[in-house]
Protein backbone atom coordinates (compact mmCIF):
# COMPACT_ATOMS: atom_id res chain seq x y z
CA UNK A 1 0.00 0.00 0.00
CA UNK A 2 0.97 3.46 -0.40
CA UNK A 3 2.89 5.06 2.37
CA UNK A 4 0.94 8.18 1.72
CA UNK A 5 -2.31 6.83 1.66
CA UNK A 6 -1.90 5.07 4.72
CA UNK A 7 -0.65 8.04 6.70
CA UNK A 8 -3.75 9.39 5.36
CA UNK A 9 -5.99 6.07 6.67
CA UNK A 10 -4.81 6.46 9.97
CA UNK A 11 -5.24 10.00 10.60
CA UNK A 12 -8.89 9.35 9.67
CA UNK A 13 -9.08 6.37 11.89
CA UNK A 14 -7.60 9.10 15.03
CA UNK A 15 -10.53 11.54 13.93
CA UNK A 16 -13.34 8.59 13.85
CA UNK A 17 -12.73 7.71 17.66
CA UNK A 18 -12.45 11.56 18.17
CA UNK A 19 -16.13 11.98 16.87
CA UNK A 20 -17.30 9.10 18.42
CA UNK A 21 -16.31 10.33 21.94
CA UNK A 22 -17.61 13.83 20.92
CA UNK A 23 -21.19 12.62 19.69
CA UNK A 24 -21.37 10.15 22.90
CA UNK A 25 -20.31 7.20 20.55
CA UNK A 26 -23.83 7.07 19.10
CA UNK A 27 -24.48 6.74 15.37
CA UNK A 28 -21.16 4.46 14.74
CA UNK A 29 -22.01 3.81 11.51
CA UNK A 30 -23.09 7.18 10.24
CA UNK A 31 -20.24 8.98 11.52
CA UNK A 32 -17.90 6.36 10.07
CA UNK A 33 -19.42 6.58 6.59
CA UNK A 34 -19.96 11.18 6.53
CA UNK A 35 -16.30 10.88 7.93
CA UNK A 36 -14.84 8.91 5.17
CA UNK A 37 -16.78 10.70 2.32
CA UNK A 38 -15.17 14.04 3.72
CA UNK A 39 -11.79 12.89 4.05
CA UNK A 40 -11.66 10.42 1.57
CA UNK A 41 -12.33 11.89 -1.86
CA UNK A 42 -8.63 13.22 -2.38
CA UNK A 43 -7.68 16.32 -4.54
CA UNK A 44 -6.11 15.70 -7.29
CA UNK A 45 -2.30 16.03 -7.48
CA UNK A 46 -2.68 13.75 -3.79
CA UNK A 47 -4.44 10.80 -5.53
CA UNK A 48 -1.88 10.86 -8.15
CA UNK A 49 0.73 10.47 -6.12
CA UNK A 50 -0.82 7.60 -4.19
CA UNK A 51 -1.33 5.82 -7.32
CA UNK A 52 2.31 6.35 -8.26
CA UNK A 53 2.75 4.71 -5.11
CA UNK A 54 0.58 2.33 -5.54
CA UNK A 55 -0.24 1.24 -8.95
CA UNK A 56 -2.92 -1.57 -8.46
CA UNK A 57 -5.28 1.61 -7.48
CA UNK A 58 -5.40 1.61 -10.98
CA UNK A 59 -7.80 -1.90 -11.05
CA UNK A 60 -10.31 -0.06 -9.43
CA UNK A 61 -13.42 -0.65 -10.86
CA UNK A 62 -16.98 1.24 -9.65
CA UNK A 63 -19.21 -1.16 -8.71
CA UNK A 64 -22.12 -0.16 -6.69
CA UNK A 65 -19.64 1.87 -4.30
CA UNK A 66 -20.02 5.27 -5.31
CA UNK A 67 -23.02 6.35 -3.71
CA UNK A 68 -23.12 10.26 -5.49
CA UNK A 69 -26.27 9.54 -8.08
CA UNK A 70 -24.68 12.28 -10.30
CA UNK A 71 -21.16 10.40 -10.88
CA UNK A 72 -22.54 6.92 -10.75
CA UNK A 73 -23.58 6.86 -14.48
CA UNK A 74 -20.28 8.30 -16.05
CA UNK A 75 -17.64 8.49 -13.10
CA UNK A 76 -14.85 9.94 -13.40
CA UNK A 77 -11.52 7.98 -13.05
CA UNK A 78 -10.36 9.88 -9.61
CA UNK A 79 -13.96 9.07 -8.20
CA UNK A 80 -13.90 5.46 -8.82
CA UNK A 81 -10.45 5.36 -7.12
CA UNK A 82 -11.28 7.53 -4.06
CA UNK A 83 -14.57 5.49 -3.84
CA UNK A 84 -12.71 1.86 -3.56
CA UNK A 85 -10.61 3.86 -1.27
CA UNK A 86 -13.47 4.59 0.77
CA UNK A 87 -14.92 1.47 1.00
CA UNK A 88 -11.93 -0.20 2.18
CA UNK A 89 -11.82 2.89 4.52
CA UNK A 90 -15.47 1.81 6.06
CA UNK A 91 -14.51 -0.97 6.54
CA UNK A 92 -12.55 -0.50 8.68
CA UNK A 93 -13.61 1.87 10.76
CA UNK A 94 -16.61 -0.39 11.35
CA UNK A 95 -14.22 -3.04 12.86
CA UNK A 96 -12.99 -0.16 15.20
CA UNK A 97 -16.74 0.08 15.80
CA UNK A 98 -16.87 -3.73 16.64
CA UNK A 99 -13.37 -3.40 18.80
CA UNK A 100 -15.06 -1.40 20.94
CA UNK A 101 -18.41 -2.60 21.04
CA UNK A 102 -20.20 -0.10 19.14
CA UNK A 103 -21.52 -1.74 16.77
CA UNK A 104 -22.53 -5.65 17.48
CA UNK A 105 -22.01 -9.12 15.43
CA UNK A 106 -23.91 -11.74 14.71
CA UNK A 107 -22.40 -15.14 15.21
CA UNK A 108 -21.26 -15.60 11.36
CA UNK A 109 -19.12 -12.17 12.26
CA UNK A 110 -21.41 -10.27 9.86
CA UNK A 111 -21.59 -6.32 11.11
CA UNK A 112 -25.07 -5.29 12.40
CA UNK A 113 -25.79 -1.97 11.95
CA UNK A 114 -28.84 0.25 13.42
CA UNK A 115 -31.86 0.20 11.08
CA UNK A 116 -32.43 3.58 11.95
CA UNK A 117 -28.60 4.21 10.81
CA UNK A 118 -28.67 2.01 7.59
CA UNK A 119 -32.44 3.71 6.60
CA UNK A 120 -31.11 7.27 6.51
CA UNK A 121 -31.08 8.37 2.82
CA UNK A 122 -27.89 10.05 3.04
CA UNK A 123 -26.18 11.87 0.03
CA UNK A 124 -22.38 12.82 0.37
CA UNK A 125 -21.31 15.47 -2.25
CA UNK A 126 -18.12 14.88 -4.23
CA UNK A 127 -16.39 18.22 -4.14
CA UNK A 128 -12.95 17.61 -5.66
CA UNK A 129 -12.16 19.08 -8.81
CA UNK A 130 -10.01 17.03 -11.07
CA UNK A 131 -9.82 19.28 -13.40
CA UNK A 132 -7.53 21.19 -11.68
CA UNK A 133 -3.65 20.13 -11.15
CA UNK A 134 -0.72 22.24 -9.77
CA UNK A 135 2.05 18.98 -10.65
CA UNK A 136 0.23 18.98 -14.69
CA UNK A 137 0.32 22.63 -14.88
CA UNK A 138 4.55 22.90 -12.99
CA UNK A 139 4.99 19.98 -15.61
CA UNK A 140 3.92 22.31 -18.73
CA UNK A 141 6.82 24.64 -18.19
CA UNK A 142 9.46 21.94 -17.23
CA UNK A 143 12.32 21.69 -20.07
CA UNK A 144 12.62 18.24 -21.61
CA UNK A 145 10.34 15.48 -23.41
CA UNK A 146 7.23 14.33 -21.05
CA UNK A 147 6.60 10.67 -20.58
CA UNK A 148 3.76 10.62 -22.79
CA UNK A 149 4.68 13.30 -25.84
CA UNK A 150 8.03 10.35 -25.66
CA UNK A 151 5.50 7.39 -26.29
CA UNK A 152 3.19 9.31 -28.85
CA UNK A 153 6.60 10.56 -31.21
CA UNK A 154 7.79 6.61 -30.98
CA UNK A 155 4.22 6.11 -32.69
CA UNK A 156 4.60 8.73 -34.67
CA UNK A 157 7.95 7.55 -35.88
CA UNK A 158 6.65 3.64 -36.36
CA UNK A 159 3.94 5.20 -38.13
CA UNK A 160 6.07 7.21 -40.57
CA UNK A 161 8.20 4.04 -41.07
CA UNK A 162 5.52 1.78 -42.11
CA UNK A 163 4.40 4.15 -44.88
CA UNK A 164 7.62 4.69 -46.17
CA UNK A 165 7.38 0.88 -46.54
CA UNK A 166 4.16 0.87 -48.13
CA UNK A 167 1.69 3.30 -48.28
CA UNK A 168 -1.42 1.82 -48.90
CA UNK A 169 -3.80 0.75 -45.81
CA UNK A 170 -2.98 4.20 -44.25
CA UNK A 171 -5.66 4.40 -42.04
CA UNK A 172 -5.12 0.25 -40.56
CA UNK A 173 -1.70 1.07 -40.16
CA UNK A 174 -2.93 3.71 -38.36
CA UNK A 175 -5.27 1.44 -36.05
CA UNK A 176 -2.62 -1.15 -35.62
CA UNK A 177 -0.11 1.33 -34.40
CA UNK A 178 -1.86 3.03 -32.06
CA UNK A 179 -2.85 -0.29 -30.53
CA UNK A 180 0.80 -1.45 -30.48
CA UNK A 181 1.83 1.35 -28.43
CA UNK A 182 -0.90 1.61 -26.13
CA UNK A 183 -0.72 1.51 -22.36
CA UNK A 184 -2.72 -1.01 -20.34
CA UNK A 185 -0.09 -2.39 -17.33
CA UNK A 186 -0.82 -0.17 -14.20
CA UNK A 187 2.79 0.31 -13.54
CA UNK A 188 2.93 1.81 -17.12
CA UNK A 189 -0.07 4.31 -16.43
CA UNK A 190 0.60 5.18 -13.33
CA UNK A 191 4.10 7.57 -14.18
CA UNK A 192 1.29 9.20 -16.93
CA UNK A 193 -0.97 9.71 -13.81
CA UNK A 194 1.62 11.31 -11.86
CA UNK A 195 2.99 13.54 -14.49
CA UNK A 196 -0.20 14.67 -15.47
CA UNK A 197 -2.95 14.05 -12.59
CA UNK A 198 -5.61 15.51 -14.97
CA UNK A 199 -5.60 11.56 -16.39
CA UNK A 200 -7.95 11.56 -13.33
CA UNK A 201 -10.73 12.96 -14.55
CA UNK A 202 -11.11 10.78 -17.47
CA UNK A 203 -14.54 9.29 -17.77
CA UNK A 204 -15.52 6.28 -19.86
CA UNK A 205 -17.49 7.93 -22.10
CA UNK A 206 -18.64 4.65 -23.83
CA UNK A 207 -15.76 4.29 -25.12
CA UNK A 208 -15.35 0.96 -23.77
CA UNK A 209 -17.79 -2.02 -25.06
CA UNK A 210 -20.23 -2.97 -22.49
CA UNK A 211 -19.50 -6.41 -22.85
CA UNK A 212 -16.45 -5.97 -21.94
CA UNK A 213 -15.64 -5.91 -17.91
CA UNK A 214 -19.76 -6.27 -17.55
CA UNK A 215 -19.92 -2.32 -18.44
CA UNK A 216 -17.88 -1.98 -15.63
CA UNK A 217 -14.44 -1.15 -16.29
CA UNK A 218 -11.22 -0.59 -14.27
CA UNK A 219 -9.77 2.58 -13.61
CA UNK A 220 -6.93 2.42 -15.66
CA UNK A 221 -8.54 0.58 -18.55
CA UNK A 222 -10.33 4.54 -18.95
CA UNK A 223 -7.11 6.28 -18.89
CA UNK A 224 -5.57 4.10 -21.53
CA UNK A 225 -8.67 4.36 -23.87
CA UNK A 226 -8.66 7.87 -24.16
CA UNK A 227 -4.99 7.73 -24.40
CA UNK A 228 -4.95 5.33 -27.48
CA UNK A 229 -8.36 7.60 -28.81
CA UNK A 230 -5.58 10.76 -28.93
CA UNK A 231 -2.51 8.78 -30.19
CA UNK A 232 -5.32 7.39 -33.29
CA UNK A 233 -6.10 11.17 -33.65
CA UNK A 234 -2.68 11.89 -33.91
CA UNK A 235 -1.54 9.07 -36.13
CA UNK A 236 -4.39 9.76 -38.67
CA UNK A 237 -3.44 13.55 -38.55
CA UNK A 238 -0.08 12.89 -39.51
CA UNK A 239 -1.31 10.68 -42.24
CA UNK A 240 -2.76 13.54 -43.99
CA UNK A 241 0.21 15.65 -43.60
CA UNK A 242 1.61 12.77 -45.71
CA UNK A 243 -0.70 12.64 -48.11
CA UNK A 244 -1.96 8.82 -47.72
CA UNK A 245 -5.08 10.11 -45.94
CA UNK A 246 -8.12 11.89 -47.57
CA UNK A 247 -9.36 14.90 -45.92
CA UNK A 248 -13.02 16.67 -45.85
CA UNK A 249 -13.04 20.57 -46.97
CA UNK A 250 -12.76 21.17 -42.84
CA UNK A 251 -9.72 19.40 -42.78
CA UNK A 252 -11.23 16.17 -41.39
CA UNK A 253 -9.82 12.69 -42.05
CA UNK A 254 -12.05 10.90 -43.90
CA UNK A 255 -12.61 7.22 -42.50
CA UNK A 256 -12.38 4.85 -45.43
CA UNK A 257 -15.49 2.70 -45.70
CA UNK A 258 -13.31 -0.07 -47.88
CA UNK A 259 -10.11 -0.55 -45.62
CA UNK A 260 -8.49 -1.73 -49.44
CA UNK A 261 -10.32 1.08 -51.12
CA UNK A 262 -7.15 3.42 -52.03
CA UNK A 263 -8.02 7.45 -50.70
CA UNK A 264 -8.22 10.42 -52.63
CA UNK A 265 -6.50 13.21 -50.82
CA UNK A 266 -8.69 16.96 -51.51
Amino acid sequence: MSGLLTQILDEVRIEYLERMRENGFTQPYLTAEKLCHEKLFLDCDTLAEIVDQDPTLLAARAGNLIMNKQEQENPSVGVIICSNILAAALEGLLSVAVDHEWIEVDESDNILVDEEELSQDTQYPILVDFSQSEIARQNLTKPGISELSQLFGSAEEAYLQALKQCSSDAYQKALQISSDYSVFAPQDIAPLVMENPLLLGLRPDDLIDEDLFEGDPPAGLIISSHLTRMLLGELLELGAKEGVLAVDSHGNVIIPSDPDEKTIVH
